[in-house]
């Protein structure tokens, strides 16, 4: 069974001047093992298919599981089996790098002597040992970046969530930040989930990508196969077979959902 499966996936808004469709069906997966990318315009779903995928917001249709877990029945159990990146980051300033991974292996119940023999290890891992003992504070834009990761993993999720993961950062970082993941992903299995306004990202990470628009996909596939059927070639920009794709822009033939 793959590790994301969603069916129909919908939510709806109430508001003073009625009902919004943010999400109006979605049908996606991810296998386990895979990268996934998840794109889309500004005001496209993503933000609310992702809330809903990691229990954050309950859908008002469809159905879905993550690590077999069902997102409705079994929150508790979709939560214990995700790691969650958000793209703002939730760190405690005034404490050093090793209490907020330990309090974070804490909160998902790890022994002490467990949290911290984790906590040794993601820094290890992840780049981080030389900054266990400084604040959080201190850190710069791609080292705080690596430690929300190793909050995401701490627990040894399957499945990890990464929302904009690297908004801001200079392209050092950025790089970095994607070796990171790709060795994740290579080192233990993990399936990742990404959102992200970077097409340049989303070319070099994702082995399949999702594109949704009006709260519904409108294309999924290899971003090879993309670039090939909306760009006209393998050798094409991602960011012309997105426009193409999204209506934003001329595309061969015509703009109805393709699956590639």
């Amino acid at each position: 069974m793959p590790a994301i499966n969603a069916s129909a996936l919908a939510r709806t808004f109430t508001t003073k001047r009625g009902p919004v469709e943010a999400v109006r069906g979605i049908d996606l997966s991810a296998e386990r093992g895979e990268i996934l990318g998840f794109l889309g315009p500004n005001g496209a779903g993503k933000t609310t298919t992702l809330r809903m995928l990691t229990t954050l917001l309950a859908p008002t249709g469809g159905s879905a599981t993550v690590a077999d877990c069902d997102l409705v029945r079994d929150p508790a159990g979709v939560r214990r089996a995700s790691g969650y990146v958000a793209q703002s980051g939730g760190v405690d300033p005034h404490v050093s790098v090793r209490e907020e991974l330990v309090t974070q292996a804490r909160l998902y119940r790890l022994t002490k002597h467990r949290a911290l023999a984790r906590t040794e290890e993601l820094a290890a891992e992840l780049g981080l040992t030389e900054l266990l003992d400084r604040k959080t504070a201190t850190l710069s834009g791609g080292q705080r970046r690596r430690l929300d990761l190793a909050m995401g993993l701490v627990h040894r999720p399957e499945v990890l969530f990464l929302d904009e993961p690297t908004t801001g950062l200079d392209p050092g970082s950025r790089a970095g930040l994607w070796e990171l993941v790709r060795r994740i992903r290579a080192d233990h299995g993990t399936t990742v989930f990404l959102t992200t306004h970077y097409l340049d990202e989303a070319d070099a990470l994702a082995d399949r990508l999702v594109i949704v628009d009006k709260g519904v996909v409108v294309a999924e596939g290899t971003p090879r196969a993309l670039k090939t059927a909306y760009a006209g070639s393998a050798d094409a920009s991602l960011q012309d077979a997105f426009l193409a794709i999204t209506g934003r822009g001329a595309a061969p033939g015509d703009n109805a959902p393709v699956a590639v």
